[in-house]
């Protein structure tokens, strides 16, 4: 029957942060950014397991979101900011999931509505690794799973006709046992976008957050990730890593 899709974001997240430790891209006194979501925190996990075996120390996190920032006060793991002095505004290596992963390796990103903090995370790191199960992979994103567009509540509308002029079908993403729309973190709306034709994604990011009124989008396209894959057999497909 193969591994289940929870399984799979284990396999993937267990197998990054053991291969980038292997291959020490992942090393003792290191700034890594933190992602959100089903997949980043298993690897959230499995690196507080490899810090609590001895393999690694002084680890610093900058992460993306509270569920994040409250799994690595779980697990010992100490939290800054991009602003800090010890953090200095860059990091070393980020790892987080993905809702969608083209075979370029660029990405959508945004299912749980903290694309802009990952963004600002994960452009600020000399090396981006995604992680993520089989169904992530495929060979267009934007026109399935759609395009997470963080926009000020007061630009609802002409944003809304802005997009629409780039092709974009937009629904504004409405709460889960909350009436009224999502709130982000950052305290603004979000309008989900998708496209009936493929998207050029590095002109499309670009496009979206030249409209005033938009905070920020989630195509990833400007820092090309390592990618990990697991699969249903088993096995763990690997993009980009060198």
């Amino acid at each position: 029957m193969g591994l289940s899709q929870s399984e799979q974001k284990i396999l993937a997240a267990t197998t990054a942060i053991d291969t980038l430790i292997e291959k020490k891209l992942i090393f003792s006194g290191m700034k890594i950014g933190l992602g959100t979501g089903s997949t980043a925190m298993p690897a959230v996990k499995r690196l507080a397991e490899r810090i609590s075996a001895g393999d690694l120390h002084d680890i610093k996190a900058v992460v993306t979101s509270f569920q994040t920032q409250n799994a690595c006060q779980d697990y010992g793991i100490p939290v800054y900011s991009l602003n800090d002095r010890i953090i200095g505004g860059s990091l070393d290596l980020a790892i987080d999931g993905a809702d969608e992963v083209e075979p370029s390796c660029n990405c959508i990103k945004g299912g749980g509505a903290a694309h802009v903090r990952e963004k600002i995370v994960e452009y600020n790191s000399k090396i981006f690794v995604v992680i993520a199960d089989e169904s992530k992979a495929v060979e267009n994103i934007g026109t399935k799973f759609p395009v997470p567009v963080e926009i000020i509540s007061e630009a609802r509308v002409p944003v809304t006709n802005a997009l629409a002029a780039l092709g974009a079908t937009c629904v504004l993403r409405e709460g889960v046992r909350k009436a009224g729309p999502v709130i982000t973190d950052n305290g603004n709306q979000i309008l989900d976008c998708t496209w009936k034709n493929p998207i050029d994604v590095p002109e499309m990011e670009d496009k979206i957050n030249a409209i005033a009124g938009v905070v920020e989008n989630g195509l990833f396209s400007k820092n090309k990730p390592v990618v990990f894959i697991a699969k249903s057999d088993g096995s763990v497909e690997t993009r980009n890593l060198r």
